[in-house]
């Protein structure tokens, strides 16, 4: 849909976003996002985070503990319905982060539905990746788990009113889950926006709105840190046209929650030159949590 093309996307945390550190917190800056020119509030993971086998004292927003409640840290259920009503009524649209391929290991499902979950050859549960070590890895062989994380999203849109989701490491689920999941929430809500943690064309041809320009950002890094003619930039963003589906949109970053901040990076200079190019570039920009006030931290 034409809002989501012509969209500037805001990431907001909310633990860091405001003095409060929770809904309300970004409720009450609404205003100040809209003058900015953010279009799209995407909410970072706002379900209770898992505590057992948990990394670091505050453990990690991606380790879902239930994901049909909300993290009493930054508020309650109509503290968030509120945030969602007062950014609709300025004419701005709200996504969430879902974390699909993988949940804490004391999320509720661990001891409802065990079969939801990779095991390996001696029937115990593993990790996704063996270095996330805090996070259970979900098996999208299962049909019972694809209907229930369909109705768990179909929930979200339908309750809160929502716009639509960013998909955590979305190239880690099968390509048919999400073409599926698409078809049902079409049924719910035709004009969704979904946007794919990840850079993989096949995603781009019926399941999401956009991706992330993964390679591209990998070579802006090159180029500032490692000294790579800037010619590479034009090299990297050609390659996508060839890659991806004609008029496949793409989520430029220059700053992210994945990494070090872009001032810190590349310097106060470099991190101004580098958001500049993604507000220039075909596609869709992304502004990360307190990088208009030069937030390093």
């Amino acid at each position: 849909t034409d809002w989501v093309r012509d969209a500037v996307v805001y990431e907001v945390y909310p633990r860091s976003f405001s003095a409060t550190g929770a809904f309300n917190g970004i409720t009450a800056k609404l205003d100040e996002l809209k003058d900015l020119g953010v279009t799209v509030l995407w909410v970072m993971p706002r379900h209770p985070i898992g505590e057992k086998l948990r990394k670091g004292s505050l453990g990690s927003p991606y380790a879902v503990r239930d994901y049909y409640a909300i993290n009493s840290e930054f508020g309650t259920t109509n503290d968030f319905r509120n945030l969602v009503a007062a950014a609709h009524q300025r004419g701005l649209k709200v996504i969430i982060d879902i974390v699909a391929n993988h949940t804490a290991w004391d999320n509720v499902l661990i001891s409802q539905h065990p079969e939801f979950y990779k095991k390996d050859a001696a029937g115990q549960i593993i990790p996704p990746v063996a270095d996330w070590s805090d996070v259970a890895g979900l098996d999208y062989a299962n049909p019972q788990l694809r209907a229930y994380i369909i109705g768990m999203l179909k929930y979200w849109v339908t309750e809160f009113q929502l716009d639509g989701f960013r998909c955590d490491v979305a190239h880690m689920i099968p390509v048919d889950f999400w073409e599926q999941a698409r078809t049902e929430l079409d049924k719910v809500r035709p004009d969704l926006f979904l946007l794919a943690e990840a850079s993989t064309p096949a995603l781009l041809v019926k399941a999401f709105d956009m991706d992330y320009s993964w390679p591209f950002h990998a070579t802006l890094n090159r180029v500032l840190l490692d000294g790579a003619p800037a010619s590479e930039l034009r090299r990297s963003w050609e390659e996508s046209l060839r890659q991806f589906p004609k008029g496949a949109l793409h989520l430029r970053i220059s700053d992210n929650h994945d990494e070090a901040r872009a001032v810190a990076r590349f310097g106060i200079r470099g991190a101004l030159a580098a958001q500049a190019l993604m507000f220039a570039l075909d596609g869709v920009p992304l502004l990360y949590n307190g990088m208009e006030v030069g937030d390093a931290t």
